[in-house]
């Protein structure tokens, strides 16, 4: 079932560098916003409830973070690809006081989620403008080897640049972990799973310890989906992930081990000479 077009063209929008539409419009399924870049949902934000996680990726996402040093214990972060900053606002609410860093290319996109989903106030939330790997390094030489947490979630409509899943980009990345601190990344991909693979012997060559979050049928690849590498140069907290992944609201599982063994199989890091966007979705993936 399609989208309400009357609602859409009303709806606050912006285009963006590349020509792309962005608009902010209700969510049809539930509370709260999502952000629209072209035709694919970038974003669910609840401006009344930040802790309300629409997109399942999302949810798996918190359910890590939710695992990482005490509960409610501040947090620094550093974000790659802001949307409508969802996580961010998040980690804001569960955890206050955390100081938190995102970096977005597109400074009208910023302009368009800061005046119609404004951030609360103090929430400790900084957004730069600029490409994610550059803008790396950029941060304030302070924030290297102390962060709790690095997210990538950076799309150029629905796929990921190339220049963002090299082992050079990870390695960059890593730089600013703490020696407990966890890098998750959002990865999409479809039946094979060649890419996700392929990211996540990438992501191993440069962290040590890797987990694989995805909803079953994703994770066996059988369809397009999201799945979230979590990786760390320490031992993952997963204690819990198993049982909040089996709960739903789809099934979804945690792989690590040997099945992240048989999953990476032998395949060999990319590296900025050979790398390649993500796949594209099907045209009517994101379809209502």
């Amino acid at each position: 079932m399609g989208r309400n077009r009357q609602r859409d063209d009303d709806a606050p929008q912006t285009r963006l560098s590349d020509g792309t539409l962005a608009r902010v419009v209700p969510s049809p399924y539930t509370t709260g916003f999502e952000l629209m870049v072209g035709e694919t949902p970038q974003s669910h934000v609840d401006l009344d409830d930040p802790t309300h996680l629409h997109f399942e990726y999302v949810a798996r996402m918190g359910a890590v973070i939710d695992q990482l040093r005490l509960p409610g214990q501040p947090l620094t972060a550093v974000h790659l690809g802001a949307g409508a900053l969802t996580i961010p606002r998040y980690i804001a609410q569960t955890r206050p006081g955390s100081r938190q860093q995102v970096i977005e290319l597109e400074p009208a996109l910023w302009d368009l989620v800061r005046e119609h989903l404004p951030l609360p106030k103090n929430a400790g939330i900084r957004v730069r403008i600029g490409d994610a790997r550059e803008g790396l390094t950029r941060l304030p030489p302070a924030l290297t080897g102390t962060v709790d947490l690095v997210v990538s979630d950076v799309y150029a409509g629905a796929q990921t640049p190339a220049h963002l899943t090299t082992v050079e980009f990870y390695r960059t990345a890593s730089t600013l972990l703490s020696p407990t601190g966890v890098l998750l990344v959002n990865v999409a991909d479809g039946a094979g799973l060649a890419f996700a693979r392929q990211q996540v012997a990438t992501v191993r060559a440069v962290l040590e310890h890797v987990i694989v979050l995805a909803e079953v049928q994703t994770l066996k690849g059988r369809r397009f989906g999201n799945l979230v590498i979590a990786a760390s140069a320490a031992p993952l907290p997963t204690q819990w992930l198993p049982r909040l992944m089996a709960a739903g609201p789809h099934p979804a599982k945690v792989a690590q081990g040997r099945e992240i063994d048989e999953f990476a199989g032998s395949l060999a890091p990319v590296v900025d000479a050979a790398a390649r966007p993500s796949p594209k979705p099907s045209t009517t993936l994101f379809e209502r």
